[in-house]
């Protein structure tokens, strides 16, 4: 049975939200402070996690931060806050999708069916032959088997989003990658918000060690989308 850990200081909110989960048949963990979030989540090892902007202990940016130094697992946040910002800040630190409050329980049911029906990439359910070889492009060495990405010998903290765009763009070499394909593959089809594709793209960057206005392994081709660098194409 999937685990969901829904995590709000809100009670009544963490009810309503586990009895319209229940019905779908998930098996719901609760928290209500940002620490027992994170030892809910290591004890329990969630597939989702719907996690509140503002907690207790730990806020939310913090708690997800954490909790991606151990898990994998889907996070959903939600915000009373609508300021762009806090939507921001919360992806740029491993969330994937966020709602805001007030919302419908249907709305955030129907989100959660969309991320579990994507694998995660590099995720354990792949056997050995379904992995790709370690992909070397000078100093950059993309590994899909491991789940790894280093340069100069370093491994990178890449998200699994990160890692997932970093994965499809090297895939191939010089092709440019529209928003909506690397949304589609990366997010599902269930998700239409572009803008997330430039906040991991940025965050990507500076992992690779690159500046916003720097030629790297990743182009922007302004008005369509990314590409990896075109030198290594075959």
């Amino acid at each position: 049975m999937t685990k969901i850990l829904v995590v709000d200081d809100e009670k009544k909110l963490v009810d309503l939200v586990k009895g319209y989960l229940e019905q779908e048949g998930y098996s719901v963990l609760s928290a209500f402070d940002g620490p027992s979030a994170l030892e809910k989540a290591r004890t329990a090892n969630p597939e989702l996690v719907v996690l509140d902007l503002m907690l207790p202990g730990l806020d939310g940016v913090e708690v997800c931060r954490r909790l991606r130094q151990f898990s994998d697992a889907y996070v959903i946040m939600l915000t009373a806050r609508a300021e762009e910002i806090d939507k921001i800040v919360g992806l740029s630190v491993g969330a994937d999708d966020y709602l805001t409050k007030p919302f419908s329980p249907r709305e955030l049911v129907a989100r959660i069916k969309a991320r579990l029906r994507r694998p995660r990439t590099g995720s354990a359910s792949e056997s050995p032959s379904e992995a790709a070889l370690p992909r070397h492009f000078g100093e950059l060495i993309i590994d899909e088997t491991q789940h790894e990405v280093s340069r100069n010998g370093e491994v990178l903290p890449l998200t699994t989003r990160e890692f997932a765009l970093l994965a499809i763009l090297s895939s191939q070499p010089g092709r440019v990658f529209t928003r909506s394909q690397l949304l589609e593959q990366v997010w599902g089809e269930d998700y239409y918000d572009e803008h997330i594709i430039e906040v991991h793209i940025g965050n990507l960057r500076k992992k690779l060690g690159e500046g916003p206005n720097q030629t790297g392994f990743i182009e922007t081709i302004r008005g369509l989308g990314y590409r990896f660098d075109k030198r290594y194409a075959l």
